[in-house]
């Protein structure tokens, strides 16, 4: 039965279509943009303030621990194995058609919710910038028909212009992602320089208010900081050298990441009493109520370009997941064309793109949030146990990359994922297996018949 079928290596690297123009930098800047946006800006006060305390620095290093395991299994993959669509592209390779299935479907929730919720907060922060300066919108166009207003239209035109840039090419994208980038590494550098002249220890008095559960807790609730290194995985097909250069790009961005967020953090509750980091900009706010007056603008542009790129990086992965599926026949074969001209999937882009832009204008996200952890929680469990499998599997494969301690580690990155999903509410767990059940229909109504393991023996 085709669902129980991997599909070959050697069919992996087969060309795409895709233009391979990035380089090792791209990729290390592409995971930066994708990882450091709302977690830095946002949710380092709110889950310092309500679950962890100042031992909010404590939260990343675990939810960063766990993606390093993550990362270096994925890692191995990408270099052993390449292609096109993430841990979709692993799951094939490794388990089979019916759980390469599930973990795309499970990959496509996670990346268009991702983009809708941080476009949403993208439009708050600009609709503050511009009551600053008197050019506030109307209300009816700053929120959805669930608070009140008509369309939040600063998250459609957001998701539109990002569509539009991700359309014309793949090297236009790496390019307006790095400058991007680059903003809010500067931002980040001002906050720290700002910061360190106003730290009070006694802010640390009480460093972990809510015990181990809060830090676990808050582990979970920040482990969407780190979402989007998985990101720099999905852009093989136009890496210009992807056994070296995945490994690279994935490891070296988070690593990045993990010490810019646990630098801020240890700053942030040691400016501030952690009680006062609830608010929508804790890392502004705590400047301007330390009298730092001056950097709090600076960081708030940051703060935007920061969403700016993580929603770039994110809409990017979930399209080339998207056109991976449709190329093996699982999805409509339209979404598997590539542009003549620029060499992107732009059907792709534009079906995604007006689905994210709807649910970002004019529907609650609310708890559907946290349906990006689990999901990518499951994601990363089964790309660690994909290591283990493959090595079982396939010995003799070459792989440039090797997780080193043997197991170890690929066990680690297991037990450390599921357990974190156990820390997320049992109506994350509901939501989520609803939508893994309506995969299971569309799987057996169309997928598995139209699949090109099914259909062309030759590719099998």
């Amino acid at each position: 039965m085709s669902l129980w079928r991997t599909k070959p290596v050697s069919t992996v690297h087969a060309d795409s279509g895709l233009a391979r123009t990035l380089g090792t930098s791209d990729l290390v800047l592409l995971g930066i943009g994708a990882i450091i946006g709302a977690g830095i800006f946002v949710l380092t006060g709110v889950a310092a303030a309500t679950l962890a305390g100042p031992a909010i620095v404590v939260s990343f290093i675990v939810a960063g621990l766990a993606c390093t395991f993550a990362a270096l299994s994925y890692a191995e993959l990408a270099a052993a194995i390449g292609g096109s669509g993430s841990a979709y592209g692993y799951a094939y390779a490794g388990f089979g058609e019916l759980a390469a299935w599930l973990i795309g479907w499970d990959l496509i929730l996670e990346y268009t919710v991702a983009v809708s919720a941080v476009a949403v907060g993208w439009s708050g922060y600009v609709n503050d910038v511009l009551a600053a300066v008197g050019l506030e919108l109307p209300a009816a166009l700053r929120h959805g028909p669930h608070e009140g207003g008509v369309v939040d239209l600063g998250a459609v035109l957001v998701i539109a212009v990002l569509g539009a840039t991700l359309a014309i090419g793949v090297r236009a994208s790496a390019r307006f992602n790095a400058a991007i980038v680059l903003v809010k590494l500067l931002a980040i550098a001002v906050f720290v320089a700002a910061a360190a002249g106003h730290v009070e220890p006694a802010n640390w008095a009480t460093f972990a208010p809510f015990g181990w559960s809060g830090i676990m807790a808050g582990a979970a609730l920040v482990f969407f900081a780190f979402i989007g290194f998985d990101a720099v995985s999905t852009a093989a097909d136009e890496c210009v050298d992807p056994q070296r250069g995945l490994p690279r790009g994935i490891i070296g961005s988070l690593a990045v990441c993990t010490l810019l967020y646990v630098i801020v953090a240890a700053l942030l509750t040691l400016v501030a009493p952690y009680t006062s980091l609830n608010v929508a900009s804790p890392v502004s706010t705590a400047l301007r109520n330390a009298g730092v007056t001056w950097a709090a603008p600076i960081v708030a542009a940051g703060a935007i370009a920061g969403l700016t790129s993580v929603m770039l990086v994110l809409y990017y992965a979930q399209t080339r997941i998207f056109y991976a599926m449709s190329r093996d026949g699982l999805l409509p074969a339209p979404f598997g064309e590539v542009h003549p001209r620029t060499r992107t999937p732009v059907k792709v882009i534009g079906l995604a793109g007006g689905v994210m832009a709807a649910i970002a204008g004019f529907v609650p996200l609310g708890a559907i949030a946290e349906l990006v952890n689990i999901g990518t929680l499951a994601a990363f469990a089964l790309v660690c146990a994909g290591v283990l499998g493959m090595r079982v599997r396939r010995p003799e494969l070459h792989r440039p990359f090797r997780v080193p301690g043997g197991p170890t580690i690929p066990v680690l990155g297991v037990v450390a994922c599921v357990y974190l999903m156990a820390s997320l509410p049992a109506v994350t767990w509901a939501r989520f297996f609803v939508w893994m059940a309506l995969g299971l229909v569309v799987y057996f109504a169309y997928a598995r018949s139209h699949s090109r393991l099914a259909t062309d023996p030759a590719s099998s």
